[in-house]
């Protein structure tokens, strides 16, 4: 859901229309359940708390007190923050608490309608004070509760609570949460009613910020390796491919990047960047005899990165077809894309095809419709249990169970090496996540905004380097 709320964002949907749609949803729950009596909000310093404010300032006619769990000063976003300020300007009683002694027990127990919007999907860790009092005293209290997203103290994701409001009825925005279905929260829950607040499918079908925010975070006590290691597996006919493939998996930010290349092409590659590792291989091209010490790589490192540059020798796609199954983890480009790799496929793997590459992989054409396109790529990563990114103008990725498009790039991208560059940056993602679809959309959308970002400064004149120059400024953001 914070995804979601994010690719709203980049869409034009405000924080603010959303937040305003959930809390008239809470404030039409009370209507249906009671036609005038005491509501008493209880508020923390998120999003969940701005619905309740909302919901607060929807309720006239009733008898409505909000108390916040915290001061003013604290309240975490601005959308929350400017609702808050509107209730200071109407005739709604306000109340913020820091001390669980302070909580006004007689009100809450004498209500009539409880709305909980302490914590919702952002509850982490040890419950505190005055939250956990707050969270009993509701408990204990006759009025009936609405919950605001989940009831809070429950994990959103597992189900699972130290202490957890009971509320009679959930609205729960947008989807189902996880932790709703779990048999503990189903008695904690009450009625469940997934509601929705003017989410477009178009955030969770568009590649988006919000998907790439997993990608931004580290923690502080990070080693070198946490944030991957990638071999990049490519060269030998030429030997700019697995130099740019390697380079944009660093600036992704992957923390140690080798390439295995070709002799006839190693020493060109470690000229590129004092920051890349090169393993020369045996010969001019990628051999069978190479597997051994391409073996005991893979095995120091978190995903594969192949194909770019390798070549369609016969010896060479020879060698691939064994060294896919030892893989744990693939991102398989270029050369590496031929019929004879259709039946290695795997979960483990994602394919980076443009409509060309694609076609000599299934025999088809690619449909210029999206429908069809759409249709054809969740069919095929279905069938052979792969993650299918195909780049075009517009990037079509699906694991075959979920689709998703990414909208950014430009056509100054047409130029040669931005494929290798989104094959190594999806391979550091892949790196530092479990699911292929996630790290193939979100490096789709790095490397669309990147080149975007490059278009600016250079146009139709930019190169495969400047794309990989501004993956940082993207991460960032």
């Amino acid at each position: 859901m914070a995804a979601i709320d994010a690719n709203c964002e980049y869409l034009g949907i405000k924080r603010l229309q959303l937040m305003e749609n959930a809390g008239a949803v809470i404030a039409r729950a009370v209507k249906e359940r009671i036609s005038r009596g005491k509501v008493v909000i209880i508020a923390g310093k998120g999003n969940n708390g701005g619905d309740a404010f909302v919901a607060a300032r929807h309720s006239s006619g009733y008898d409505v007190r909000v108390i916040l769990l915290g001061r003013k000063e604290e309240i975490k976003t601005p959308e929350a923050l400017q609702n808050w300020n509107v209730l200071e300007k109407i005739s709604i009683q306000l109340t913020q608490v820091v001390d669980s002694k302070a909580l006004d027990r007689k009100l809450i127990e004498n209500a009539d309608i409880i709305i909980d919007g302490i914590f919702g999907t952002g509850v982490r860790g040890k419950i505190r004070e005055p939250e956990s009092t707050a969270i009993d005293l509701i408990n204990t209290s006759s009025a009936f509760v609405i919950s605001v997203d989940v009831p809070s103290g429950l994990d959103p994701d597992s189900g699972k609570f130290e202490r957890s409001v009971k509320a009679g009825l959930t609205l729960t925005f947008h989807k189902m949460k996880v932790g709703l279905m779990s048999l503990d929260a189903k008695k904690y829950a009450g009625e469940i009613r997934v509601e929705d607040i003017g989410i477009p499918l178009d955030a969770e079908f568009y590649v988006g910020p919000g998907d790439i925010q997993p990608f931004l975070k580290r923690t502080p006590t990070s080693h070198k390796g946490d944030a991957g290691r990638v071999l990049v597996i490519g060269g030998g006919p030429y030997s700019g491919a697995p130099a740019l493939a390697a380079l944009g998996a660093l600036r992704a930010g992957a923390d140690i990047v080798t390439v295995a290349a070709p002799r006839n092409v190693s020493d060109i590659i470690a000229s590129f960047s004092p920051n890349l590792i090169v393993r020369a291989l045996s010969g001019d091209i990628l051999l069978e005899e190479d597997i051994a010490v391409i073996s005991q790589l893979i095995s120091r490192h978190d995903v594969v990165v192949m194909g770019m540059g390798l070549g369609t020798a016969d010896e060479t796609l020879n060698a691939i077809e064994k060294i896919v199954p030892l893989c744990k983890k693939a991102v398989i480009d270029a050369d590496a894309l031929s019929m004879r790799l259709v039946p290695l496929l795997s979960r483990k793997i994602i394919i980076t095809p443009h409509a060309g590459e694609m076609k000599r992989l299934c025999g088809l054409d690619v449909p210029q419709d999206l429908k069809q396109r759409v249709k054809m790529i969740k069919d095929f990563a279905n069938d052979h249990e792969v993650t299918v990114l195909l780049k075009g103008a517009v990037d079509t990725i699906s694991d075959g169970a979920e689709v998703r498009v990414s909208r950014t790039g430009n056509a100054g991208m047409t130029v040669g090496g931005t494929g290798d560059v989104l094959a190594g940056l999806a391979g550091a993602l892949f790196a530092r996540c479990d699911s292929p679809l996630e790290a193939a959309a979100s490096g789709a959308f790095i490397n669309g905004a990147a080149g975007d970002l490059a278009f600016k400064e250079f146009g139709y004149g930019l190169l495969a380097t400047d794309v990989i120059d501004c993956i940082p400024t993207v991460m960032k953001l």
